[in-house]
């Protein structure tokens, strides 16, 4: 069997996305398959440094859609005379690369449709988008929807995809559940390289700390840590360390509001080592989102030994498990009584150990098994 894996282009620093098509590009060829990772191509989006927005991210959409699918034709066409070739589009926002693929052959990953139901009016998500983002969406979703093979990584995500599908199509095709598996090495560090990992950054070593991990989207709700220090109060001395992106004007303006600069840090972009140090160091890891697809971070913390104290939204129950605290991403009182809790040692570590027994369900080698097993099906069709 060979396996060619449609990842996602370069320039756009889909840093997760990026990281899923390499686990599945190394998951494959670890069970003996010929595996082929393509990249959309990098032509006009090489003369920007950013092709998220502005002008970069229109000739970025030439490369894409314009130039790539010539790639994928010419990879379509070197291969059509092999039968046991199939195709796996790694994030569902390249469906609309299914169009130069074999339908029947093709597997697309769907790791959310928050963007697109944001697209459709569902403002509780806060993944609002303008009218070309709308445009955009729907074209992403009409695509999708004509895939006959779709993994979705939660029960959540695959239930708001067939609802996007007035028709029932679905009912047809071949659409499950997978899981996603841990997308890198996550474990709890020795003390020593916790240290020296914490010592690259502004975080005075033995300070305690909330952490979060994530974008600085909207949807992602990291004003509400700030909101946890200012419930608190006295009772915890701590800071609040963002890992991921520089904070927005509105998080920022908050913070300068209630003078709490020297108690927020940011660590931009961290590398493997030092989030596996943030983890392992921190008090609890924060994760109070509106909404998600899967959650990675959350299990990642779980894997490193941090409690974890999470949005009560769905999917986070299904993915978090046990092992977590829930609280509603509306009340910062909820998330701070859930972190009292913590207070006590032996509940502490009770949640600890459940939280490292939830992340058995999600090996990268449980995930890889599951999507061979998706393609033996097509296969057999």
């Amino acid at each position: 069997m060979t396996i060619i894996v449609i990842s996602n282009y370069r320039k756009d620093r889909q840093e997760s996305m990026v990281r899923f098509a390499a686990m599945l590009h190394k998951g494959y060829k670890s069970k003996g398959l010929n595996v082929i990772k393509v990249r959309p191509l990098i032509i006009l989006g090489f003369f920007f440094h950013q092709t998220t927005h502005g002008a970069g991210k229109w000739f970025s959409y030439a490369d894409k859609w314009i130039f790539t699918p010539f790639l994928l034709m010419k990879i379509r066409l070197q291969y059509s005379f092999q039968s046991d070739v199939f195709y796996h589009i790694a994030d569902h926002s390249n469906s609309p690369y299914l169009f130069w693929l074999p339908k029947n052959k093709t597997l697309i990953t769907c790791h959310d449709v928050l963007a697109i139901r944001g697209s459709l009016g569902f403002k509780e998500l806060r993944c609002d988008a303008s009218w070309t983002g709308v445009l955009y969406q729907r074209w992403i979703k009409r695509n999708l929807l004509k895939s006959k093979n779709i993994a979705a990584v939660s029960s959540t995500t695959l239930q708001q995809l067939t609802s996007l599908d007035s028709s029932s199509r679905y009912k047809n095709y071949n659409w499950h559940v997978v899981f996603n598996g841990l997308n890198a090495s996550f474990y709890r560090p020795e003390e020593d390289f916790i240290v020296m990992m914490l010592k690259r950054t502004n975080i005075e070593i033995g300070k305690p700390f909330l952490l979060h991990v994530g974008s600085g989207h909207a949807r992602k709700n990291r004003v509400m840590l700030v909101k946890m220090l200012l419930e608190l109060g006295d009772e915890y001395n701590g800071c609040v360390v963002f890992a991921g992106k520089q904070a927005d004007k509105a998080l920022n303006d908050y913070i300068n509001e209630n003078r709490l600069n020297n108690r927020v840090h940011f660590i931009i972009n961290p590398g493997n080592g030092l989030l596996l140090a943030l983890y392992a160091a921190c008090d609890a890891f924060i994760f109070p989102s509106w909404s998600e697809g899967f959650g990675w971070p959350v299990i990642e913390a779980q894997a490193c030994g941090a409690p974890v104290i999470v949005s009560n939204k769905l999917p986070m129950p299904e993915v978090a498990g046990e092992g977590a605290l829930y609280a509603d991403p509306d009340s910062p009182a909820q998330f701070a009584e859930s972190f009292k809790k913590l207070f006590n040692k032996n509940f502490r570590f009770d949640l600890i150990e459940k939280g490292y027994k939830n992340t058995t369900r999600f090996s990268s080698s449980k995930m890889i098994n599951e999507y061979l097993d998706f393609f033996n099906k097509i296969r057999k069709k």
